[in-house]
């Protein structure tokens, strides 16, 4: 929605002051398709060429991300950190082979379909029962998990980052794509010297219409674009941080209510709930 917003605000202004100022949209408009379709065409052809297919499609996946709201809320991470309390409560009463079948098979465990929002989030869930998987063998300290994990997160960073590469390199792109198009028109125009100077002024206006529009989509829209999808992967990578936390805390012996709170001094204070709002949900949830 804000994505939106934004670009309604970046356009309203940059038109509306041009038009407010005496200045005319005829030649913008009449140049606009023909603008469009160079510079967007040799974009397009610049990112296929430049990226592998995975990170293609994880670009266009996380461009349309952007225009969702964060799935990373307060109530998510209170989810997450109940779920990692009754996991680590269970293991602490009944041991930790009570726990196994929970973790081969996480689609019919009760704990974790008791927290479907995090439960059925693949990639946390798996991320989870590995390291649950090693706790339960019992052949790795803590330390070794922890190596484990922070190269595992470091992995999920890169690729991960890799969709906001593409865009930040399209978005270099864009402005000498602009001046391709702008040079294209100079040359059309130098080819019509004998036209009466009117003629000519639009032929150089049109012209310049490519850099402008190089220019505007570079740092106005796929610029911003990539700094919103680099949030969101931060925030990904945060969640990762805050089980990493609490299971090495559990490893070390701290008992689940303390193991819980030291996932929650990871988390961002924007969405990390207060102790006694973590507390309430706990035992709410009992």
């Amino acid at each position: 929605m804000f994505v939106i917003i934004g670009w309604g605000v970046v356009l309203g202004c940059v038109f509306g002051v041009f038009i407010a100022h005496g200045g005319n949209m005829g030649p913008i408009l009449k140049a606009l398709p023909w603008e469009m379709a160079m510079i967007g065409g040799a974009t397009l052809g610049a990112f296929l060429v430049n990226n592998k297919m995975t990170v293609i499609k994880a670009t266009v996946s996380g461009a349309l991300s952007c225009f969702k709201g964060s799935k990373y809320t307060k109530a998510r991470y209170m989810e997450l950190l109940a779920l990692l309390y009754d996991i680590l409560q269970k293991a602490r009463k009944e041991g930790l082979m009570s726990i196994e079948k929970d973790v081969e098979d996480p689609g019919s465990s009760p704990l974790f379909q008791k927290y479907p929002g995090v439960g059925n989030d693949h990639h946390v869930t798996e991320f989870i029962t590995d390291y649950l998987r090693m706790m339960v063998s019992g052949n790795l300290n803590a330390h070794e998990i922890e190596s484990l994990m922070d190269s595992e997160i470091e992995t999920h960073h890169h690729e991960a980052h890799a969709p906001v590469a593409a865009i930040q390199r399209v978005a270099g792109a864009l402005p000498a794509f602009g001046i391709v198009a702008a040079v294209l028109g100079v040359i059309k125009t130098m080819g019509s010297v004998g036209q009466p100077p009117a003629v000519l002024g639009a032929m150089i206006g049109s012209a310049l219409v490519g850099t402008f529009l190089g220019i505007l989509l570079a740092y106005a829209f796929a610029e911003p674009l990539a700094g919103l999808l680099e949030q969101k992967i931060e925030e990904g990578g945060k969640e990762l941080q805050c089980i990493k936390t609490v299971l090495l805390a559990s490893m070390q012996g701290y008992a689940p209510q303390v193991a819980i709170e030291f996932g929650r001094k990871v988390l961002y204070s924007t969405d990390r709930p207060s102790f006694s709002e973590l507390e309430g949900h706990v035992k709410g949830q009992k």
